[in-house]
C-alpha cells in the first residue's frame, strides 16, 4: 500500500510500517495543494501591519513584540537554536524517525503554513535514513516538545547532528555528502517545526508496539506457569466472564482457554481436591485484562494524536490564524501514566507466579530442584524479578500530576508528558526481563509434569526455551540462561498467537 501524508488516516500499524520500510508513504496532489494554500495564507498575513502571533510577532512572553519582514528569517533560525537545549543521552534512532514521520503527516494537513520545500527536505531525511540525534531530556510537554523538536530540525539549518552507522556525525558533514543545501527558514516555519507533541507521541507509538506483544506474552507466561502448577482452567470459562464483560477480560479468558486446549495437565487436574488457585493464577483475566483495557485506551488516544495538528497558531485563512493550546501534551500524558501502571502490573503479577512456582506446592519440588540443600536451584532469579517489580513501582509516579511553570509564567501549566512516555518504555523494558525469568521457571516446572503433554502451542514455546536453556539439574551459572531468555523476549521469538 501507499500512504498519503496529510490525507490518509494514520494508525499504529501504518506508522510502524512506514518506519520499518514495509509501507511506502508520499505526498499526493491533495496534500501538495493543502501545504501550498496554507503557505500562501501565511505570506499574506506576514506582510500585514496587524500583529499576528507566531507569524509577525515574537514568541512566548514576547508575543506582543512585532517583527519586521526583514527580521523574520533570523527570528526563525534563532528559534531553533535557542530552544535546542536538550540534555541527557540520545533517544533511540527509531524514535527520532517516528518523530519525523508523524511531524510530516501533521504539517501536510495544511494548517501550519510551512513551505513545501521544508516538508520535502524532511521526506528526503526519511528516505535517505538521515535521522537527527535528539537528547532524551528537556521537554516539559507543553508549547509542544520544544527542545526535542528543535534538535530534530537543527540539521535543516546546518546545525545539530545525524546518526550514521551508529555514530553521531555533525549535520553539515552529512548534508555535504548528500549534496543538500542548508535551508533558510521563512515566517512561521520555525514555530511550526518545534511546536507539537511528536516526542511524546513517538514514545507512545514505541510503547504501544512493545506493549501489544507483551500483553500477549503475559497470557502465554501465565498459561505456562499454570501448566507447571497444574492449576485449574475453570476460572477462564466464558460463562463466568460474560457476567462481567470487560473487553480485556474477555480477550484474556478466551486466549487462556486456547492455550490449554487438549492439555493433559488440565485433564489430570479434573479429579483433584484443589478448590481454588491463588489470585496470580486465578485472576489472570481480571489483571491482564485490565492492562489490556489501558492499552486500548492509549492506542485510541495516540491514533487521534497521530492525525492531529499540534503546532500553534493554526492557519485558517489568509486573514486568520488561531492561537490556542493544541501543543499541550496532557491528553497523551495522562493515558501514558495510566498505561505505565498497567504495564507495571503485568510484571507485578508475574513475579508472584514466580514465587508460587518456588514454594514446593502441588507436586513441585521446592526451588524447582530435586537436589535442594546442596543446590539453591531456581531461588535467586526471583530476587531479580522482585527488584524489577519495585523499580517499576517507583516509575509509576505520574509526571502528568506535576507541573512547573516556564517562560516567565506564560506557560504556567505543562504536561510533563515527555517524562511519562520515557517512563512507560522503561517499565516495559523491565517487564521483558521479568517475563524472561517467569518463562524459564515455567519451563522448569513443566519438566516435573512429564510425561504429560501441554497444548501444541505451549509445547512449541517450551521447545524454543529448551533450544536456548537446558533443564536445571544441579546448580550452574544462571546469568547466561537469563540473558538468553531476555534475548528471546526482546526479539519477539515466542509464538503468542492463538485461535479463540
Amino acid at each position: 500500500m501507499t500512504f498519503n501524508y496529510g490525507v490518509d488516516h494514520l494508525d499504529l500499524d501504518i506508522v510502524c510500517g512506514i518506519a520499518d520500510g514495509s509501507i511506502k508513504a508520499e505526498l499526493c496532489q491533495e496534500a501538495l495543494d493543502q501545504i501550498n494554500k496554507s503557505r500562501q495564507n501565511v505570506e499574506i498575513m506576514a506582510s500585514s501591519d496587524e500583529p499576528i502571533y507566531g507569524i509577525n510577532t515574537g514568541f512566548g512572553p514576547l508575543c506582543d513584540t512585532q517583527i519586521s519582514p526583514e527580521q523574520t528569517h533570523l527570528l526563525q533560525k534563532n528559534l531553533l537554536i535557542t530552544h535546542a537545549v536538550g540534555v541527557g543521552e540520545p533517544i533511540d534512532k527509531a524514535i527520532s524517525k517516528l518523530m519525523l514521520i508523524t511531524k510530516v503527516h501533521a504539517l501536510s494537513r495544511g494548517f501550519s503554513g510551512i513551505r513545501l520545500d521544508v516538508v520535502e527536505r524532511m521526506l528526503a531525511f526519511i528516505d535517505l535514513d538521515l535521522i537527527p540525534v535528539v537528547p532524551e531530556q528537556g521537554s516539559v510537554g507543553a508549547s509542544g516538545d520544544l527542545a526535542p523538536l528543535s534538535h530534530l530540525f537543527l540539521p535543516l539549518i546546518g546545525e545539530g547532528e545525524f546518526w550514521q552507522n551508529g555514530n553521531i556525525v555533525p549535520a553539515r558533514e552529512i548534508l555535504k555528502q548528500h549534496g543538500l543545501e542548508i535551508m533558510d527558514l521563512h515566517a512561521k516555519e520555525g514555530l511550526a517545526l518545534i511546536n507539537g507533541t511528536q516526542f511524546i507521541l513517538s514514545h507512545a507509538i514505541t510503547a504501544l508496539s512493545k506493549m501489544r506483544y507483551l500483553l500477549d506474552l503475559a497470557d502465554l507466561t501465565g498459561a505456562m506457569s499454570i501448566e507447571g502448577m497444574q492449576g485449574s482452567e475453570s476460572p477462564f470459562r466464558d460463562e463466568l466472564h460474560q457476567t462481567r464483560a470487560f473487553t480485556g477480560n474477555l480477550q484474556v479468558a478466551a486466549r487462556m482457554r486456547a492455550f490449554f486446549k487438549d492439555s493433559q495437565n488440565m485433564a489430570d487436574h479434573e479429579e483433584c481436591d484443589r478448590v481454588q488457585d491463588p489470585y496470580s493464577l486465578r485472576c489472570i483475566p481480571q489483571v491482564h485484562g485490565a492492562s489490556r483495557n489501558a492499552y486500548i485506551h492509549l492506542k485510541e488516544m495516540a491514533e487521534i494524536e497521530m492525525n492531529s495538528v499540534t503546532d500553534n497558531p493554526i492557519v485558517i485563512s489568509s486573514e486568520e490564524a488561531i492561537s490556542g493550546g493544541s501543543f499541550h501534551g496532557q491528553p497523551l500524558a495522562m493515558v501514558l501514566d495510566y498505561a505505565s501502571i498497567a504495564a507495571s502490573e503485568l510484571g507485578n503479577i508475574a513475579d508472584r507466579r514466580c514465587y508460587l512456582l518456588l514454594e514446593g506446592l502441588h507436586g513441585l519440588p521446592r526451588l524447582l530442584t530435586k537436589a535442594g540443600g546442596l543446590n539453591s536451584g531456581m531461588m535467586i532469579p526471583q530476587y531479580a524479578t522482585a527488584a524489577l517489580v519495585t523499580e517499576n513501582k517507583s516509575l509509576c509516579f505520574p509526571p502528568s500530576a506535576d507541573s512547573v511553570p516556564t517562560s516567565m509564567g506564560q506557560e504556567d501549566h505543562v504536561s510533563m508528558g515527555s517524562i511519562s512516555g520515557r517512563q512507560l518504555n522503561q517499565i516495559l523494558g523491565n517487564v521483558d526481563k521479568i517475563f524472561a525469568i517467569e518463562l524459564m521457571y515455567a519451563a522448569q516446572a513443566i519438566e516435573f509434569r512429564r510425561p504429560n503433554k501441554c497444548s501444541d502451542i505451549i509445547e512449541k514455546n517450551f521447545a524454543l526455551i529448551r533450544s536456548k536453556v537446558d533443564k536445571l539439574e544441579e546448580d550452574r551459572l544462571l546469568k547466561p540462561d537469563i540473558d538468553a531468555m531476555i534475548k528471546l523476549v526482546k526479539s519477539r521469538a515466542f509464538d503468542v498467537s492463538v485461535e479463540h
